[in-house]
């Protein structure tokens, strides 16, 4: 479906074909995510971590579901905003990109502070900060020369993260079948003696971070070689896998947990150095190259619908990317991360939003779908547009619910703060507003321009 329907102008290039997508979709999740916020997962889900990671794939699949449904309709590059501004109402749609903006533009900085730590522990004598300036620098120089330099680096990032994650199962695998820690055992998954759900929600709710970049993929529809049907099987694909690598990385190493001599690749320090540099590269570099892409095809879209400044639309001509949204992505990334590597709590602080942003966005698509189907006759499965929705949604809102004070205080101040300049946007006359989509015996809609530079 042409995008000259919903008022716009194709402007970007359509490199990515489905293999890059689903490389694209690893990569942002990043295979070896777990590495990172093993500790925090393992200790909120009562040391049942591969469950926490299952019932996390199960919320993201249901999720999944409803993308297909609303990229279809919608195959442009907004992804959940102008679902909800198309689906409900522009409003809506404000408040709903506004909600998942604290997802986006956050991810970033986020990615740079977990890999600033991570080096930090490597070269002491270079501060988080400096990494994080690093960091930042690298990935916007990457991501201006264009989608294609993005797609290439994407493979081989894929690559050697793969190879970290190979390593670490083969040393895991070994030590349990030399006897240590507890030996093979499905405890992980499942222990009858501390199980509540409001334990495993809890892991779900910190663990879910690491599922966070399949949705970016709604982002780039206007980047995909076949369209909205590339997306949409790219999406659950990209789930598929990465769940099961969480959860056999994860079940693997909750089992060595007891046994410290048994977490060799943890706790030696050269294999210390080892995982604590691919965790560098993969969220540092890898994640959050891609991250910045999707945030700033968020801007854009958002942008050219006047509901952000105008110059965040504007598109290179040569490398058709969105350099302006690029190089403001890149700009927050810096100020934001060097206030966050001064903080304690910077890391936590920045998770925690990010996971609240997205999860109400989340929440917002489920509830779209169900709209959508309702307002254009009911027309459609049930399963598909009713069900499958209205379960996403339910796990969704009881793993915000038993999330952490922190995400939800800060959240709800972020959500007010969108609401107020809501309230200022209508009363000043300037309510958001969106492309009409004609009828189908209307005349074409002139498409709406997109400034260039």
């Amino acid at each position: 479906m042409s995008i000259d329907k919903f008022g716009y102008q194709q402007q970007l290039r359509r490199e990515l074909r489905i293999r890059d997508l689903i490389a694209y979709g690893l990569v942002f999740m990043v295979v070896i995510a777990p590495f990172g916020i093993f500790g925090s997962v393992f200790q909120a889900s009562g040391g049942m971590i591969a469950l926490a990671y299952v019932v996390g794939a199960a919320a993201m699949i249901l999720t999944a579901s409803s993308y297909g449904v609303m990229v279809e309709k919608y195959p442009v590059a907004g992804s959940v905003y102008g679902y909800a501004g198309r689906a409900i109402h522009p409003a809506v749609g404000f408040l709903t990109g506004w909600a998942i903006l604290l997802d986006y533009v956050c991810i970033p900085l986020l990615l740079s502070l977990v890999a600033g730590a991570a080096m930090n522990s490597i070269v002491a004598s270079v501060p988080v900060w400096a990494w994080v300036i690093i960091f930042v620098l690298a990935n916007t120089v990457t991501n201006v020369l264009g989608i294609k330099t993005t797609k290439l680096l994407n493979w081989f990032f894929l690559a050697a993260e793969l190879v970290i994650l190979i390593i670490f199962l083969a040393y895991g695998l070994k030590a349990l079948a030399d006897g240590k820690g507890q030996g093979f055992s499905l405890d992980p998954f499942y222990n009858g003696t501390s199980f509540t759900w409001s334990l495993i929600l809890g892991g779900v709710s910190i663990g879910m971070l690491s599922y966070l970049g399949f949705d970016a993929l709604g982002l780039l529809a206007e980047d995909a070689a076949d369209g909205a049907r590339t997306i949409r099987r790219a999406m659950y694909l990209s789930l598929l896998v990465v769940a099961a690598l969480f959860v056999a990385q994860t079940w693997v190493a909750a089992l060595l947990v007891p046994d410290p001599d048994g977490l060799s690749l943890i706790h030696i320090k050269r294999q210390s150095t080892l995982t604590a540099l691919a965790t560098a590269l993969a969220w540092g570099i890898a994640n959050n190259m891609v991250a910045q892409v999707a945030t700033s095809r968020l801007l854009m879209a958002m942008s050219r619908d006047g509901q952000l400044p105008r110059f965040l639309s504007r598109v290179s001509l040569t490398r058709s990317v969105p350099t302006n949204a690029i190089l403001t992505t890149a700009v927050v990334s810096l100020v934001i991360g060097l206030w966050m590597a001064s903080r304690d709590d910077g890391i936590t602080l920045m998770s925690a939003l990010v996971n609240f942003g997205a999860m109400i966005a989340f929440v917002v698509l489920h509830v779209c779908v169900i709209w959508e189907w309702a307002k254009n006759g009911r027309q459609g499965g049930v399963l598909r547009n009713v069900v499958i929705p209205a379960v996403g949604a339910l796990v969704l809102i009881a793993v915000i619910w038993n999330g952490s004070l922190l995400a939800q205080t800060v959240g709800l101040i972020w959500l007010g703060v969108g609401a107020v300049i809501l309230v200022v946007l209508l009363a000043t006359g300037r309510k958001p507003s969106l492309p009409e989509v004609p009828g189908d015996d209307d005349a074409a809609t002139t498409p709406k321009a997109v400034e260039n530079v």
